[in-house]
């Protein structure tokens, strides 16, 4: 097997708290050595030795959150499509959700997906099973049959459960079968017609608001059943300050829970809609600065866990609409570490915290491989230079569909390289 070793590197591994000028040593598929010691101990006999002074490497990002197209939307993303936008990412590593055509609700369509992923894909795709079948939040799906199957979590992707017989269902069939529900929340009345966050700058444009209590009000009945059932509850994209509060309580009361961010959340706020700019339309949207600072917070304190990208490809023409009209989504998979070093270079969030919440806290949500540089783990890492700046340019991306909220923008940190099970599957 052939060894490479990546020397005099600034590693960061958080799950091991490293964080230091050392060498990465990869033995086939494996990392054999990784930190000071590795550098110590020098270069095998037949080593390729690349040397990555001034550069840093960190475990491949696993971004837990992505909606890709395929099956039935595949002029928005193929398996394949998604897997290069995300080597070029740093990304090793995506948890695809079951918001497909036909819906990934059953044992056949995960056997599809790891099929397409093992056949197309230069990335680790791993599929999150519906918690209901077509999600539409009735009838449960067969949590034990998808896990054997491969499923790695249970969601019903962007939509919310509101039967809480159904949720306190889901959560006691995780808690048995060891899975994880990872739930967007919105109250879908409270939300009504609402296309961005509730306020001024709204009433200013003349748009239906989404209030922060369309989030918040399923988000506490969620998480008082995660109480009672004793599941493991994930609440996959909050934005807001006061959905940081309600999860703090529930860590503190011991409830087995986490939380996650979209980085659109921690990146922009409601004034970056400007006048009606269709390709900042999300879900959730973009929230006051208030709540974006709150978001910054929780994560260099632990409250929440995650960071995602949220990947949603949509047709330039459903976004080329007026405002009220438009899809909600954007694309995120190659600019998700360049914004998240936004929060290292202003000083908000330590390196070892952000590759934490981008690379080893999801690995261990989800049982995932990865996420680690300590010896005997499968080589998945990224090489970046934390200060190259790079414009972000639609014509660049490597994504099927180009509805990028960060068109233009000046980001620092780019990845040089992308390493799966030791194979090299981007070079810069």
């Amino acid at each position: 097997m052939s060894v490479t070793v990546l020397s005099k590197a600034r590693v960061v591994d958080p799950s091991r708290g490293v964080d230091e000028i050392g060498s990465v040593i990869v033995d086939g598929k494996k990392i054999a050595a990784a930190g000071k010691a590795a550098l110590n101990q020098g270069a095998p006999e037949g080593a390729v030795v690349i040397d990555c002074a001034g550069k840093t490497v960190i475990p491949g990002l696993i971004d837990a959150r992505v909606f890709i197209g395929e099956p039935g939307g595949e002029h928005r993303e193929t398996i394949a499509s998604a897997s290069v936008a995300a080597a070029a990412g740093g990304v090793t590593s995506i948890v695809m959700m079951p918001d497909t055509n036909p819906v990934i609700d059953n044992v056949a369509l995960v056997e599809f997906v790891l099929r397409t992923a093992r056949d197309t894909a230069s990335v680790n795709i791993f599929p999150a099973a519906a918690v209901t079948k077509g999600l539409e939040g009735h009838e449960m799906t067969e949590f034990g049959l998808l896990r054997e199957a491969g499923a790695v979590a249970f969601t019903d992707g962007r939509h919310t459960i509101a039967n809480a017989l159904v949720m306190r269902r889901a959560l006691t069939y995780a808690r048995d079968f060891g899975g994880v529900i990872a739930h967007e929340t919105q109250d879908a009345d409270l939300a009504s017609a609402g296309v961005m966050n509730e306020g001024l700058y709204a009433s200013w444009l003349g748009l239906s608001g989404i209030p922060r209590e369309a989030e918040l009000i399923p988000l506490e009945r969620d998480l008082a059943l995660a109480r009672l059932t004793g599941g493991a509850y994930h609440a996959a994209k909050i934005s807001t300050a006061m959905a940081v509060g309600a999860v703090s309580r529930a860590k503190a009361d011991g409830a087995n829970v986490t939380a996650g961010v979209a980085i659109h959340n921690l990146s922009l706020n409601e004034n970056d809609v400007g006048e009606y700019r269709t390709f900042f339309r999300l879900t959730p949207p973009l929230r006051a600065e208030d709540d974006r600072l709150a978001m910054i917070e929780a994560i260099k304190d632990g409250i929440v866990d995650l960071i995602v990208s949220s990947h949603d490809p949509q047709d330039v023409d459903t976004k080329r609409l007026p405002f009220a009209d438009a899809a909600a989504g954007a694309i995120g998979l190659e600019t998700l570490l360049g914004a998240a070093l936004r929060l290292y270079h202003n000083g908000d969030v330590p390196l070892l915290r952000l590759i934490e919440t981008l690379s080893t806290a999801p690995a261990r949500l989800f049982g995932l491989p990865g996420g680690t540089l300590k010896p005997g783990a499968v080589a998945d890492l990224a090489v970046v230079d934390l200060d190259e700046p790079w414009i972000v340019s639609e014509s660049g991306l490597r994504s099927r569909s180009k509805n990028t909220c960060f068109e233009g923008a000046r980001l620092q940190g780019k990845v040089l390289q992308t390493m799966v099970a030791g194979r090299t599957v981007f070079s810069a």
